[in-house]
């Protein structure tokens, strides 16, 4: 089991660290791709319209990861609450008496 939560952890921080890197090296790497070459007619300022789609997606993504973590910060908070009270019932019942012996007659 600490295999698996171990090998979950570097999954999510690489996950996360290749989202930020996107997020990061992405518009450049737009801008660049998409520039066209010296003495090229465009029909609109390529560069500057892929600067501002890449401002609006980063801009939804943080939306998105706010509002991930909100929610599932609100379930965990459920989930905890209710697994205490679980725990709590647990405890509060009796335990089962042992089975008494018969008498022998």
């Amino acid at each position: 089991m600490a295999t698996l939560k171990t090998l979950l952890t570097f999954i999510l921080a690489g996950a996360f660290l290749g989202l930020a890197s996107a997020s990061w090296l992405g518009p450049q790497f737009l801008t660049w791709y998409n520039t066209a070459p010296l003495g090229a007619q465009t029909v609109c300022d390529l560069p500057k319209v892929i600067e501002g789609v890449t401002a609006d997606l980063l801009r939804y993504q943080l939306y998105g990861t706010l509002t991930g973590a909100g929610v599932f910060l609100i379930l965990g908070i459920l989930f905890v609450v209710a697994r205490s009270k679980k725990q709590k019932q647990a405890q509060q019942q009796p335990p089962a008496s042992p089975p008494q012996p018969r008498p022998t007659a």
